[in-house]
Protein backbone atom coordinates (compact mmCIF):
# COMPACT_ATOMS: atom_id res chain seq x y z
CA UNK A 1 0.00 0.00 0.00
CA UNK A 2 1.63 3.21 -1.16
CA UNK A 3 -0.40 5.44 1.46
CA UNK A 4 -1.18 4.87 4.56
CA UNK A 5 -4.71 3.68 5.63
CA UNK A 6 -7.38 5.71 6.90
CA UNK A 7 -8.88 4.03 9.88
CA UNK A 8 -12.92 5.71 10.00
CA UNK A 9 -15.14 4.74 13.26
CA UNK A 10 -18.45 5.19 12.86
CA UNK A 11 -20.72 4.57 15.92
CA UNK A 12 -24.26 5.45 17.54
CA UNK A 13 -27.22 3.93 18.77
CA UNK A 14 -28.60 0.47 17.90
CA UNK A 15 -30.54 1.76 14.73
CA UNK A 16 -29.23 4.71 14.24
CA UNK A 17 -28.41 4.44 10.64
CA UNK A 18 -24.62 3.34 10.65
CA UNK A 19 -24.57 0.91 8.00
CA UNK A 20 -26.49 3.53 5.77
CA UNK A 21 -23.47 5.52 6.29
CA UNK A 22 -20.58 3.12 6.17
CA UNK A 23 -22.58 2.00 2.42
CA UNK A 24 -22.70 5.81 1.58
CA UNK A 25 -18.74 5.60 2.22
CA UNK A 26 -17.83 2.32 0.28
CA UNK A 27 -19.86 3.48 -2.56
CA UNK A 28 -18.15 6.35 -2.80
CA UNK A 29 -15.02 5.18 -2.75
CA UNK A 30 -15.46 1.57 -4.11
CA UNK A 31 -15.62 -1.37 -2.38
CA UNK A 32 -12.06 -2.58 -3.46
CA UNK A 33 -10.62 0.44 -1.43
CA UNK A 34 -12.56 -0.24 1.65
CA UNK A 35 -12.19 -2.73 4.26
CA UNK A 36 -15.27 -3.21 6.81
CA UNK A 37 -14.98 -4.48 10.43
CA UNK A 38 -18.46 -4.84 12.44
CA UNK A 39 -17.76 -4.66 16.14
CA UNK A 40 -20.74 -6.91 16.42
CA UNK A 41 -19.34 -10.02 14.79
CA UNK A 42 -16.46 -9.88 17.96
CA UNK A 43 -18.92 -11.05 20.23
CA UNK A 44 -17.57 -13.41 22.68
CA UNK A 45 -18.01 -16.92 22.19
CA UNK A 46 -20.69 -18.51 25.12
CA UNK A 47 -21.04 -21.88 23.41
CA UNK A 48 -20.37 -24.13 26.79
CA UNK A 49 -23.50 -22.21 27.78
CA UNK A 50 -26.85 -23.38 26.51
CA UNK A 51 -29.22 -21.44 24.10
CA UNK A 52 -31.53 -20.24 26.93
CA UNK A 53 -28.12 -19.15 28.64
CA UNK A 54 -26.81 -17.65 25.87
CA UNK A 55 -29.97 -15.11 25.01
CA UNK A 56 -30.12 -14.14 28.33
CA UNK A 57 -26.75 -12.64 28.61
CA UNK A 58 -26.26 -8.83 27.97
CA UNK A 59 -24.67 -8.32 24.95
CA UNK A 60 -24.80 -4.33 25.32
CA UNK A 61 -22.11 -3.89 27.24
CA UNK A 62 -18.70 -3.68 26.59
CA UNK A 63 -17.45 -6.70 28.58
CA UNK A 64 -19.54 -8.72 25.82
CA UNK A 65 -17.22 -7.72 22.72
CA UNK A 66 -13.93 -9.27 22.31
CA UNK A 67 -12.51 -6.00 21.37
CA UNK A 68 -8.86 -6.31 22.00
CA UNK A 69 -8.86 -9.08 19.12
CA UNK A 70 -10.41 -6.02 17.19
CA UNK A 71 -7.66 -3.96 18.30
CA UNK A 72 -5.41 -6.06 16.93
CA UNK A 73 -7.04 -6.65 13.97
CA UNK A 74 -7.16 -2.76 12.97
CA UNK A 75 -3.19 -3.10 13.87
CA UNK A 76 -2.47 -5.57 11.95
CA UNK A 77 -4.34 -4.44 8.57
CA UNK A 78 -2.88 -0.68 9.01
CA UNK A 79 0.51 -2.75 8.45
CA UNK A 80 -0.81 -4.25 5.51
CA UNK A 81 -1.33 -8.07 6.92
CA UNK A 82 -4.45 -10.15 6.18
CA UNK A 83 -6.67 -10.89 9.44
CA UNK A 84 -9.13 -13.63 9.75
CA UNK A 85 -12.67 -12.67 10.94
CA UNK A 86 -14.70 -14.18 13.43
CA UNK A 87 -18.68 -14.84 12.17
CA UNK A 88 -21.44 -14.68 14.75
CA UNK A 89 -24.81 -16.61 14.25
CA UNK A 90 -27.37 -13.99 15.78
CA UNK A 91 -30.33 -16.71 15.96
CA UNK A 92 -28.22 -19.03 17.95
CA UNK A 93 -26.51 -16.35 19.97
CA UNK A 94 -23.16 -17.99 19.12
CA UNK A 95 -19.86 -17.93 17.08
CA UNK A 96 -19.19 -19.76 14.08
CA UNK A 97 -16.33 -22.14 13.69
CA UNK A 98 -16.03 -20.18 10.42
CA UNK A 99 -13.65 -17.24 9.83
CA UNK A 100 -13.54 -14.36 6.88
CA UNK A 101 -10.27 -13.27 5.48
CA UNK A 102 -10.00 -9.33 5.50
CA UNK A 103 -7.70 -7.70 3.09
CA UNK A 104 -5.37 -4.75 3.92
CA UNK A 105 -7.36 -1.52 1.92
CA UNK A 106 -7.00 2.32 1.22
CA UNK A 107 -9.52 3.08 4.35
CA UNK A 108 -11.00 0.47 6.72
CA UNK A 109 -13.84 1.21 8.63
CA UNK A 110 -14.92 -0.06 12.00
CA UNK A 111 -18.63 -0.08 13.05
CA UNK A 112 -20.24 -0.67 16.24
CA UNK A 113 -21.91 0.94 18.97
CA UNK A 114 -19.70 0.81 21.17
CA UNK A 115 -16.50 1.24 19.40
CA UNK A 116 -16.23 4.78 21.18
CA UNK A 117 -16.15 3.33 24.90
CA UNK A 118 -12.78 1.56 24.30
CA UNK A 119 -9.45 3.96 24.60
CA UNK A 120 -7.47 1.49 22.75
CA UNK A 121 -9.60 1.36 19.60
CA UNK A 122 -10.33 4.75 19.87
CA UNK A 123 -6.94 5.74 19.26
CA UNK A 124 -6.57 3.85 16.06
CA UNK A 125 -8.98 5.77 14.83
CA UNK A 126 -8.39 8.89 12.45
CA UNK A 127 -11.90 10.10 11.90
CA UNK A 128 -14.41 9.08 14.90
CA UNK A 129 -18.33 9.63 13.59
CA UNK A 130 -21.26 9.24 16.07
CA UNK A 131 -24.49 8.92 13.81
CA UNK A 132 -27.39 10.23 15.75
CA UNK A 133 -31.09 9.29 15.77
CA UNK A 134 -34.53 9.60 17.94
CA UNK A 135 -34.66 6.89 20.33
CA UNK A 136 -38.35 5.48 18.92
CA UNK A 137 -36.61 5.82 15.32
CA UNK A 138 -33.58 3.66 16.21
CA UNK A 139 -36.20 1.51 17.80
CA UNK A 140 -38.49 0.51 15.26
CA UNK A 141 -34.99 0.18 12.93
CA UNK A 142 -33.77 -2.36 15.52
CA UNK A 143 -36.85 -4.55 15.56
CA UNK A 144 -37.42 -4.55 11.69
CA UNK A 145 -34.05 -5.90 11.42
CA UNK A 146 -33.54 -8.26 14.12
CA UNK A 147 -37.23 -10.06 13.23
CA UNK A 148 -36.26 -10.00 9.64
CA UNK A 149 -32.67 -10.45 9.90
CA UNK A 150 -31.43 -11.83 12.69
CA UNK A 151 -34.13 -14.82 13.30
CA UNK A 152 -35.61 -13.39 16.70
CA UNK A 153 -39.49 -12.84 17.44
CA UNK A 154 -40.93 -9.42 18.27
CA UNK A 155 -41.15 -10.53 22.18
CA UNK A 156 -37.58 -11.07 22.24
CA UNK A 157 -36.50 -7.86 20.69
CA UNK A 158 -38.76 -5.70 22.83
CA UNK A 159 -37.28 -7.79 25.85
CA UNK A 160 -33.94 -7.33 25.23
CA UNK A 161 -34.28 -3.57 24.21
CA UNK A 162 -36.32 -2.83 27.63
CA UNK A 163 -33.67 -4.57 29.95
CA UNK A 164 -30.57 -4.03 28.13
CA UNK A 165 -29.88 -1.93 25.27
CA UNK A 166 -31.66 1.25 26.44
CA UNK A 167 -30.12 0.98 29.69
CA UNK A 168 -26.61 0.49 28.28
CA UNK A 169 -27.07 2.87 25.54
CA UNK A 170 -27.76 5.35 28.19
CA UNK A 171 -24.79 4.34 30.38
CA UNK A 172 -21.87 3.86 27.25
CA UNK A 173 -23.50 4.73 24.09
CA UNK A 174 -24.95 7.71 24.67
CA UNK A 175 -21.59 9.16 26.89
CA UNK A 176 -19.07 7.89 24.08
CA UNK A 177 -20.49 11.22 21.27
CA UNK A 178 -18.01 13.24 23.29
CA UNK A 179 -15.20 11.25 22.05
CA UNK A 180 -16.85 12.16 18.19
CA UNK A 181 -15.07 14.38 15.55
CA UNK A 182 -18.28 14.35 13.59
CA UNK A 183 -21.75 13.81 14.93
CA UNK A 184 -24.32 13.06 12.02
CA UNK A 185 -28.55 13.73 12.91
CA UNK A 186 -30.72 12.38 11.58
CA UNK A 187 -29.32 8.94 11.34
CA UNK A 188 -28.29 8.01 7.54
CA UNK A 189 -30.12 10.50 5.93
CA UNK A 190 -28.67 13.51 6.28
CA UNK A 191 -27.07 13.93 2.80
CA UNK A 192 -25.23 17.50 3.36
CA UNK A 193 -23.61 15.46 6.74
CA UNK A 194 -22.17 12.56 5.14
CA UNK A 195 -20.96 14.38 1.43
CA UNK A 196 -19.19 17.13 4.19
CA UNK A 197 -17.50 13.69 5.48
CA UNK A 198 -17.02 12.05 2.11
CA UNK A 199 -15.11 15.05 1.43
CA UNK A 200 -12.65 14.41 4.46
CA UNK A 201 -11.85 11.15 3.56
CA UNK A 202 -11.05 11.76 0.31
CA UNK A 203 -8.47 13.89 1.10
CA UNK A 204 -7.15 11.86 4.18
CA UNK A 205 -7.20 8.76 1.72
CA UNK A 206 -4.59 9.99 -0.46
CA UNK A 207 -2.05 11.33 1.74
CA UNK A 208 1.07 10.21 1.76
CA UNK A 209 2.50 7.36 3.71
Amino acid sequence: MSTRAVVIGVAGGSGSGKTTVVDRIVDSLSPDQVTVLLHDRYYRDRSELRLEERAALNYDHPDSLETDLLVRHVNDLRHGQMVEVPTYDFARYARLPETETMAPRRVIIVEGILIFADAALRALLDIKVFVDADDDIRFIRRLRRDVAERGRTMDSVIEQYQGTVKPMHLEFVEPSKRYADIIIPQGGHNTVAINMLLTLIRSLAVRPA
